[in-house]
């Protein structure tokens, strides 16, 4: 799977490109973006949003540019920065209208088209079939409109973005592929191909969806695809419709941080449903986190000489003991705390880890660990550069055993991978718990640098569970909820309601964080249930299609109801619209009533 090494940090060369004055991909640092969330046309708040986003560090910026007349609007918007003197470059938006991509391409330094609605608008409906030649025939069809885009653009030195949605797939590539990661790659290379007979290279790439699992494979299957065409192009990340505060930037850090540390992207937008300049820290926290890497001079590499393929996205077989290992969910250890919601299933303290059931077992190390007792269960605390080959034949003998698996701050996910992979290629089952040891004062970056050292070790399905440890002024309550948020996130264990919000932007016609609010105030005690709450129709019953019930806006004021991939209820006043999904949620069987 990997081209790069797995273990140890190496970025993916790309090639270079200039968006304005701005050079992405090769040598260049990870470029870190934003969206405005402002309406297009409101000139002035446009111009004030994308100096904030500036100031706070941001590479790029975009809008949403739904018509020629936003076209129109952006145009100004960009000269009138130039003269305050910011060359940040600017992006549009487009989705739907060919036309308004050639006449933004005129005026500004990229254009971000989809690939899923450029040709043909967005198909909610499958069709049931597709003979070779009408499937060729629209091909054709979108080769001939974006070569005209191309053009446009090879004239005016612009920079495209194809950028794939997972909820956007065209009735073609749903036809064919169905709504997976293969069909996202499949639909970007097609685009991808037609940039190489035009030879245009001035372009960047993205896979995005709000199912963090999803967007990891889409992205490593794309790069696997790329390679064998020796295709080279930049790559931008991002989790789409994240959400907000916590759960927002754990998200983002799982799937975004999880594919930086394996050395994949050079740029990133980490997409809030708060105002946009608040995702610029987060994303420059998770670069600057991870990139640091490339300086390490300790190489990690798997410590045994047993051939070995990697599985990803595959649950790594272990035995059982008590409720740890096998087909149990992940377990979460923490300090004992008074959270409102979440348990541990077991207490540590003073190096005692505690059970529901009041039972006490020591944390041992392998010097001093009792082997010939004949104990039940031993959690034995060991990390990757302890790793021998006398430790692997003590695991090899003993099943009661569970691993406590630290490692060093400088390399986490090359040490967890090395380690777990070492088990896996001797054939030894013992369950592994992720230590994370951390000493952040600030909640914001905890939560980031830990989803991104372990998330993607869940997603890969390699460990058993996680405990989380912070040396300084972080509440135990708060470490228990970020470890329940890392395991929902990487979709292993669901402890709570998931909200699938995008980060709003100038075709919402709500305030979106205020519906949110609104949304959890009355749904937060709903365990397991996804919600949508959707700004707009362009990616908003795609991006929520594992939800159970979605909130999306339609006109101004209006919002429609959906219950899966099913529009339910039209044209609900907005002022009734959350009343009216509690009452589609009662209606379905899926309330039950908050315990106060």
């Amino acid at each position: 799977m990997w081209k790069t090494d797995p273990y140890n940090y190496s970025r993916r060369p790309s090639d270079e490109i200039q968006i304005g004055k701005l050079k992405m991909g090769g040598n260049n640092p990870i470029r870190v973006q934003s969206m405005a969330n402002t309406n297009t046309n409101d000139i002035e708040n446009s111009i004030d949003q994308v100096i904030r986003i500036v100031k706070e560090g941001a590479d790029l910026v975009r809008l949403t540019t739904q018509g020629l007349k936003e076209v129109d609007s952006i145009k100004i918007i960009h000269d009138k920065i130039r003269e305050k003197g910011y060359e940040t470059p600017i992006v549009a938006d487009i989705h739907f209208n060919a036309n308004v991509a050639d006449y933004a391409a005129q005026f500004i330094e990229k254009v971000r088209v989809n690939p899923g609605n450029y040709v043909s608008g967005i198909r909610t409906a499958v069709r049931h079939e597709y003979t070779d030649e009408e499937y060729h025939e629209e091909f054709l069809k979108i080769k001939e409109r974006f070569t005209k885009l191309i053009n446009v653009c090879k004239e005016h030195n612009t920079a495209i973005r194809i950028g794939v949605n997972h909820g956007s797939l065209s009735g073609r590539m749903l036809y064919k592929w169905g709504n997976t990661a293969e069909g996202m790659v499949a639909s970007c290379l097609e685009f991808l191909q037609i940039c190489k007979e035009e030879n245009f290279n001035h372009l960047v790439i993205s896979m995005k969806a709000s199912n963090t699992v999803q967007m990891i494979q889409a992205v490593r299957l794309l790069v696997e695809k790329m390679e064998e065409q020796d295709f080279h192009f930049p790559i931008h990340l991002g989790v789409t419709e994240a959400g907000d505060g916590e759960d927002g930037r754990i998200k983002s850090a799982v799937g975004t941080g999880g594919l930086i540390a394996e050395g994949i992207g050079d740029t990133v937008r980490v997409s809030l449903s708060e105002d946009p300049e608040k995702e610029v820290p987060v994303g420059k926290i998770m670069r600057d986190y991870i990139t640091a890497r490339s300086q390490n001079t300790k190489k990690i590499s798997i410590k045994s000489t047993k051939p070995f393929t990697i599985e990803p996205f595959k649950q790594r077989s272990t035995y059982s003991i008590r409720n740890i290992g096998g087909e149990n969910l992940p377990i979460v250890i923490a300090q004992k705390c008074d959270h409102p919601n979440l348990k541990p299933d077991y207490l540590i303290e003073n190096d005692i880890i505690t059970n529901s059931k009041e039972e006490k077992f020591p944390i041992y190390n392998f010097g001093n660990a009792p082997l010939e007792a004949g104990e039940e269960l031993i959690f034995i605390k060991t990390s990757y550069d302890e790793l021998s080959d006398k430790i692997l034949d003590i695991l090899r003998k003993n099943s009661n055993i569970v691993i406590l698996l630290e490692v060093n701050p400088e390399n986490p996910v090359g040490e967890y991978r090395a380690f777990i992979h070492t088990l896996i290629a001797e054939g030894i089952k013992t369950p592994v718990i992720l230590v994370g040891n951390y000493s952040e004062n600030d909640l914001e970056s905890l939560q980031i640098k830990s989803a991104a050292d372990l998330g993607i070790i869940f997603v890969d399905g390699l460990a058993n569970g996680i405990l989380l440890q912070n040396s300084d002024s972080i509440t135990a309550e708060k470490l228990l909820s970020v470890s329940y948020g890392i395991l929902q996130a990487t979709r292993v264990r669901i402890s709570k309601t998931e909200y699938i919000s995008c980060p709003s932007c100038g075709r919402t016609n709500f305030h979106l964080q205020d519906v949110i609010a609104k949304v959890k105030a009355k749904t937060s005690h709903l365990t397991g249930l996804k919600i949508g709450i959707m700004g707009c129709i362009v990616n908003g019953p795609g991006e929520m299609a594992d939800a159970d019930y979605g909130y999306v806006g339609a006109g101004i004021g209006t919002v429609m109801l959906y219950k899966k991939h099913e529009c339910i209820e039209r044209g609900i006043p907005e002022d009734d619209a959350v009343n009216r999904l509690i009452e589609l949620i009662k209606n379905h069987g899926d309330w039950k009533e908050p315990i106060f």
